[in-house]
């Protein structure tokens, strides 16, 4: 179990990385975020690349908790989506792009510890949703489901490209928005779109 000093530093380093981009954040810039001295940082992390591990961990394990409590919460299917976007929104909102190309680049494990999560832990609650849609009669029947849940994976990650959707043209939580939209209504049916439409209060001709 991690030391409460390990936590409030990986913590606290995870809000810098979000802010400047973890490449940018030195350990003398965590050791004055958080007014301590570098040398006390050393003595429960040898290196930053085992704060940027820790600090991805816990971002990971909240993310996860929120989505379960969200998951059972929701009433149906698209509540489930629809609540997901909002907690996902509220845990992006402040990272930079850049955090995923400084991981991919710079932190080959802790790169890793996010592609095992979104390819073990985000993959099975994506199929379950669908398997409960399916069930409701809110997806359709003739979705295979492991297509199209790997298909959504990639549309997860899609709106952080940088090379996509430029972060100084395009307002990600819009991008999001639309990207989640786009997914619930290719594969929703009839009773499925009338729900959505609910949620998103609009009135859509038939």
């Amino acid at each position: 179990m991690k030391s409460e000093n390990q936590v409030k530093i990986a913590t606290a380093a995870f809000e810098l990385f979000c802010e400047q981009g973890i490449k940018s954040v030195s350990m003398d810039d965590i050791a004055q975020h958080l007014a301590i001295s570098k040398k006390t940082i050393y003595k429960w992390y040898s290196n930053k690349d085992e704060v940027v591990f820790a600090a991805v961990k816990g971002f990971l394990d909240k993310m996860g908790s929120d989505s379960e409590c969200c998951l059972s919460n929701a009433g149906n299917a698209v509540a489930q989506l629809f609540d997901i976007m909002q907690t996902v929104r509220q845990l992006f909102v402040s990272i930079r792009p850049a955090v995923f190309h400084d991981l991919r680049k710079y932190h080959p494990r802790a790169w890793k510890l996010w592609q095992d999560h979104k390819c073990e832990f985000m993959l099975e609650k994506i199929k379950e949703n669908l398997r409960q849609g399916i069930a409701e009669g809110l997806f359709r029947k003739d979705l295979d489901i492991e297509v199209i849940a790997r298909i959504r994976l990639i549309m997860v990650e899609l709106p952080f490209d940088p090379h996509i959707f430029p972060q100084h043209e395009f307002n990600l939580q819009q991008v999001q928005q639309a990207n989640l939209e786009l997914y619930m209504l290719g594969i929703a049916t009839l009773k499925g779109h009338k729900l959505i439409n609910e949620y998103k209060q609009v009135k859509e001709e038939e």
